[in-house]
């Protein structure tokens, strides 16, 4: 008897092992999109299919940092942004996993906008997005930058808007939507 319980430890031990590195590889995964000095204190979590998620690891200092390499279309993508816009995040997120095509993400977008039911993100939130073929194609913390600016237009910020990639400074894009986000030049 203590031999079939010394056997069933061991297996449960072994079988949870890599589960326990799976989540960590999971964590250092999602916090490459954060900022170096943002990571450590970084919260962590998975989204269901859903929009539903479950917390990986709590943080401290307000930033959510997720991998997206899941959706559909998508190598490897992580990201990072405020607490507060977990609910933009998850309806994101499910809309993409229900979709079958890139159009039909944009269409259900565009839906959730015109009818008022698309999630805003916080008014000035950083949102932090590293994207490549796979990890070892990315630069760790080095993301592209975002500034959510929901509803407002350039020339309400001063700043150019739509088309405005050729130019060197920041620019405003999806101007006049609830997606409206200020383009952080060189990242």
């Amino acid at each position: 008897m203590k031999g079939v319980l010394l056997l069933v430890s061991v297996v449960l031990v072994v079988v949870a092992m890599p589960q326990a590195q799976s989540v960590d590889d999971e964590i250092a995964r999602a916090v490459l999109a954060a900022p170096a000095a943002m990571a450590e204190g970084a919260s962590v979590v998975r989204f269901a299919a859903d929009g539903s998620h479950t917390v990986l690891r709590a943080g401290s200092n307000g930033l959510v940092c997720y991998d997206r390499s899941n959706e559909p279309g998508r190598s490897f993508a992580v990201q990072c942004t405020s607490e507060e816009n977990m609910a933009r995040s998850a309806q994101t997120h499910r809309i993409r996993m229900a979709a079958s095509s890139a159009n039909d993400v944009q269409l259900a977008l565009a839906a959730a906008e015109a009818d008022g039911t698309r999630e805003a993100p916080k008014y000035g939130s950083v949102w932090y997005s590293l994207a490549g073929q796979d990890e070892a194609s990315v630069v760790p913390h080095q993301a592209h930058i975002t500034i959510a600016v929901p509803f407002a237009t350039g020339e309400a910020l001063s700043l150019p808007a739509e088309g405005a990639y050729t130019q060197a400074g920041a620019w405003v894009m999806e101007a006049g939507t609830s997606a409206a986000h200020i383009m952080v030049p060189g990242r």
